[in-house]
């Protein structure tokens, strides 16, 4: 038998990744989205290198910073931003491997291939898109070619660390909600000195390292290298204890509670829905975590704008408001359908039980905005809100929000795991029409709102909000039909599509 190399077997495992991606039930779909994201991406890239022409200007005139130390004073608020971001695009290598665990190679190799290929990930290389012209415009006429290249260098091993820290929390935290704590200890640790010593000596703090890169010290990097490198470890062992514990796991058959909800039955075949959304939230692993997420990031949210005045401002006002509002959609409710892939037989028993559910998911979303309004209430308390900016953004996230989501059932052909976390195949590959209504349901109401405060005034805005809103929630019956309707023509490829 011939014993492929570690590279040999890189290679395949990436071509497998790329078969994979290409018979995946979204692909089709997917192929047209991403031409969006692509759009989305190049205009990212326009603010970032207009965001590097800024730090450039404000690194040449700074009169207490040189240009190495401006730029490494930025380095922790480029860390957070880096970390946080991934969330929204990279898997974990736990997630992918499931297919190769019980295949005749040694234990850690499948691993660590999967964590090679998240180290060389393109998307570690996006802030050369601000370091290259920074350096240009402010580092290598003053401080040479040398320089310019330790602070690239510098940069990137950073962000590789940052980028196996980011997969050994994610893993912890898909097991156990309580790990959250780790990433939010170790973002007040990056920001501790500021918290003591102040916002300007905050930078300064942090500039030092600036200063030794002038003077050609690599201590910076060899530290950046053995924490990146003690990164890898803990994330390989991390990656595969969870693999063989998610494999090896075995179904809890302990007595369970079981919650009637005996006040539902008097609405019939609607009452039942609305049984099973409620029982999917309190069975159910991940409905139920993400259910428990949302509702940790209204509070932390809240909490902040109530007791901070770090969200003061009225474009922040707006967002922080529209976010907290729509946090249950694009965290729950864009996964439509795809929870309901594992029983999609059973819902197909009786004539319209798709519409049905469809409608009792709408009713049950809308309802559970009732719990971010009053989450939002000390704000009004406080003076810092309007109780009908909160109604109008309600209305016009129970309207035209959940509207826009809700489409998603028609396209949403991948199933994704009520319980299993690592090593199911659903939810591993980026779904880019997901991604985008998501970025939609942020853009178009904030978008939107200035437009109208800055040609109407913040009242009639708010009623024109609102107006939209209940335009939609009254024809919800209609656009409901209507995505049933796109459902049921494309029933059959998409139930196929479940059972892959």
């Amino acid at each position: 038998m011939t014993t492929l190399s570690f590279y040999q077997l890189f290679r395949l495992l990436q071509h497998h990744r790329e078969l994979s991606e290409k018979r995946d039930p979204i692909y089709e779909a997917n192929k047209a989205a991403k031409w969006l994201v692509g759009i989305s991406f190049t205009f990212m890239i326009a603010y970032m290198l207009m965001f590097a022409v800024i730090l450039a200007m404000g690194a040449n005139e700074s009169k207490t910073l040189t240009s190495p130390e401006f730029i490494m004073a930025a380095m922790p608020v480029i860390l957070l931003i880096d970390y946080w971001f991934r969330y929204i695009s990279q898997q974990t290598p736990a997630q992918i491997v499931k297919p190769y665990v019980l295949l005749p190679i040694p234990r850690y190799t499948t691993v660590d291939c999967f964590i090679l290929r998240s180290l060389f990930n393109w998307g570690n290389t996006i802030w050369f898109t601000i370091l290259i012209p920074f350096c240009m415009m402010s580092v290598l006429f003053s401080y040479g070619l040398l320089t310019s290249l330790s602070i690239m260098l510098l940069y990137y091993i950073i962000t590789l660390a940052d980028s196996q820290f980011y997969s050994i929390t994610r893993t912890l935290v898909i097991n156990k909600m309580l790990w959250w704590i780790l990433p939010i200890a170790a973002s007040v640790l990056l920001i501790t000195p500021g918290l003591i010593l102040g916002f300007d000596d905050f930078f300064i703090f942090y500039s030092n390292i600036g200063t030794g890169l002038e003077n050609g010290n690599i201590i910076p990097h060899v530290v950046a290298l053995v924490i990146l490198i003690g990164l890898v470890e803990i994330n390989r062992r991390v990656q595969y204890h969870s693999i063989w514990d998610e494999l090896g796991k075995q179904k809890d058959t302990s007595p369970k509670t079981i919650h009637k909800l005996s006040f539902l039955e008097r609405y019939g075949d609607m009452g039942e829905h609305l049984k099973l959304e409620v029982k999917s939230l309190l069975r159910n692993k991940n409905p139920r975590k993400s259910f428990i997420s949302s509702i940790a990031v209204i509070v932390v949210i809240s909490l902040l704008i109530t007791f901070t005045e770090v969200y003061d401002t009225s474009f922040m006002t707006n967002f922080w408001c529209i976010y907290n509002f729509v946090i249950f959609a694009v965290m729950m409710l864009v996964k439509v359908m795809s929870f309901e892939g594992n029983y999609i037989d059973v819902l197909m028993v009786h004539k319209e039980n798709i519409l049905k559910l469809l409608t009792a998911k709408y009713y049950f979303y809308c309802g559970l905005l009732i719990l971010p309004f009053i989450l939002m209430l000390p704000m009004v308390f406080v003076g810092k809100w309007s109780i009908m900016m909160l109604l109008s953004y309600g209305l016009f996230t129970a309207g035209f929000q959940h509207f826009t989501i809700m489409q998603l059932a028609v396209y949403n052909n991948k199933k994704i795991p009520l319980n299993e976390k690592f090593i199911s195949k659903g939810g591993v590959d980026n779904n880019y029409i997901q991604m985008l209504e998501v970025i939609g349901t942020f853009i178009i109401p904030i978008t939107l709102i200035q437009i109208l405060e800055t040609f109407l005034g913040t009242t009639y805005a708010w009623f024109t909000m609102m107006a939209i809103g209940v335009g939609f929630i009254a024809a919800h019956r209609l656009w409901l039909r209507n995505i049933y309707n796109r459902w049921m023509k494309r029933r059959y490829k998409n139930m196929e599509s479940f059972h892959i």
